[in-house]
């Protein structure tokens, strides 16, 4: 069964760091592009960062570029997103999501096959 779980997400200050994981089951990531979507209330889904599968390039949405970066350990059979110098607006519910084909768009979530069940990212002070 395939299987995708994110974790890692809280409560932050502004300025402030998380790291997200996502750890995959019944399948393994090294063939797989992933990517982190994130979903704030009233808001579409957005593509936030995308790494493809391993020697695959990566993607960042533009308000992300140089803050947050996107890795994956393909031992552990996760990626992370490790997003830095935080801000309100990056308060949303992320998710995580893979897929096996090589026409996928990092900003189209239904390219995607398989989901993760998301985590609640909150940037305040």
């Amino acid at each position: 069964q395939v299987q995708l779980v994110e974790s890692g997400g809280g409560l932050v200050q502004p300025g402030g760091s998380l790291r997200l994981s996502c750890a995959a089951s019944g399948f393994t990531l090294d063939y797989y592009a992933i990517a982190w979507f994130r979903q704030a209330p009233g808001k579409e889904r957005e593509g936030v960062s995308c790494i493809g599968s391993s020697g695959g390039g990566t993607y960042y949405t533009d308000s992300v570029e140089g803050r947050f970066t996107i890795s994956r350990d393909n031992a552990k059979n996760t990626v992370y997103l490790q997003m830095n110098s935080l801000k309100p607006e990056d308060t949303a519910v992320y998710y995580c999501a893979a897929t096996g084909n090589t026409d996928y768009n990092c900003r189209d979530g239904s390219t995607f096959g398989s989901w993760g069940q998301g985590t609640q990212v909150t940037v305040s002070s």
